[in-house]
């Protein structure tokens, strides 16, 4: 009987130890590398939307959260880490679509002008 219950206490000993492991695992997690690559392949791809001259504030915040990340993974803060990371992504998405609508805006005004003095030219030479 002693035996019995000494198993049992030990067995629920090391399922509670079992359980504390996996929770201050789970806490701290592994580093966020996937989550990083995609905010910098995000980042590169805002570059290459002409985000540095069309979004600049939104493509300071994606490198800002990016260099934030990394530091709290050097931390070993990988939740926080994971966090700004995907906020980086997010911040550098915004500034790909701002830079892409914007350049969209500026063909248009360019089109836009472009027919107007076609227009004119059609205009004079029918007078």
């Amino acid at each position: 009987m002693f035996s019995t219950v000494t198993k049992k206490l030990t067995a629920a000993v090391s399922i509670a130890a079992a359980a504390l492991l996996a929770a201050g695992c789970a806490s701290k997690g592994a580093p966020p590398l996937e989550q990083m690559a995609t905010a910098r392949a995000s980042i590169n791809q805002a570059e290459g939307a002409r985000a540095r001259e069309f979004a600049p504030v939104e493509l300071l915040a994606a490198r800002e959260k990016l260099a934030e990340a990394e530091s709290a993974t050097q931390r070993k803060e990988f939740g926080a880490a994971r966090a700004l990371a995907e906020k980086a992504e997010a911040d550098a998405s915004l500034a790909e679509a701002k830079a892409r609508a914007v350049s969209a805006q500026n063909t248009v005004q360019d089109l836009q002008r472009s027919i107007a003095t076609l227009r004119q030219e059609i205009e004079r030479r029918a007078k």
